[in-house]
């Protein structure tokens, strides 16, 4: 990536994209087709969730798209919870809300905008996820302040799944998983799907290696955190806040 963190997308121009690509991301299946082995992350989030927090009233999704991932939890989970949906898009927020109502009797609300600039009530929350989102963070500090609130706002004994692009702390490395991704892309929509989709991750995204954001959870105070899969530049891992 090249683009420097100063030069990248504002959240309106994100916000914007994802507004006109909303009916791609309605599907549980195909919504992530650019993204290594995503029916097996949700899969496996959804079910660290489940076993690590047996008793699930109330989630945090963030950057929710258009739902998939608390409808995921919600059908396995076989219970209905209270569900607060988070997403810059508005267009986005209006099908979570609709697919994830004909799946829980619970309360959903609806939190429009940046999280970063989010208000919600500390220690709320028996799970959060953030799936394919916090890729969109920008400086140290900006990962510092999300992990931070994240940790904050999840009950004791509640947990945290991520599912995300990610990077390497090693640029040859890196290398090679990048290569690897871009063989995916082709493999999926030929070269110009592969020049498009590392476009836009180049102009949006700034990732951070999953060692960076698993050190970065234990700082913020997570008791215990794991990773569940990671193939290529793409990974899913979480952690788990102790109880008082």
């Amino acid at each position: 990536m090249n683009t420097p963190l100063a030069k990248k997308s504002t959240l309106s121009e994100i916000e914007a994209r994802f507004d006109h690509d909303v009916e791609r991301f309605s599907n549980l299946e195909t919504g992530q087709s650019s993204t290594i082995d995503a029916p097996l992350s949700m899969e496996l989030i959804t079910q660290a969730a489940i076993v690590t927090t047996p008793e699930i009233n109330c989630v945090l999704d963030i950057g929710c798209g258009a739902g998939n991932n608390t409808i995921k939890l919600l059908r396995d989970y076989g219970k209905d919870f209270d569900c607060d949906l988070n997403d810059l898009s508005k267009s986005m927020l209006a099908r979570a809300e609709e697919r994830v109502s004909q799946e829980t009797n619970g309360r959903i609300r609806l939190f429009h905008g940046d999280f970063g600039a989010v208000t919600l009530k500390h220690g709320s929350y028996d799970v959060i996820i953030a799936a394919a989102v916090l890729h969109h963070l920008r400086g140290d500090q900006d990962w510092v302040n999300a992990f931070e609130k994240i940790y904050h706002f999840l009950k004791p004994g509640g947990s945290f799944w991520i599912t995300d692009l990610v990077s390497h702390e090693n640029a040859r490395l890196h290398a090679t998983m990048w290569r690897r991704y871009g063989g995916y892309l082709e493999s999926r929509g030929g070269e110009d799907y592969r020049k498009k989709v590392f476009d836009y991750i180049d102009k949006e995204d700034s990732p951070r290696p999953v060692t960076f954001q698993l050190e970065l959870m234990r700082k913020v105070g997570f008791q215990s955190v794991d990773i569940l899969h990671k193939n290529s530049c793409f990974a899913a891992f979480g952690g788990i806040k102790g109880e008082p």
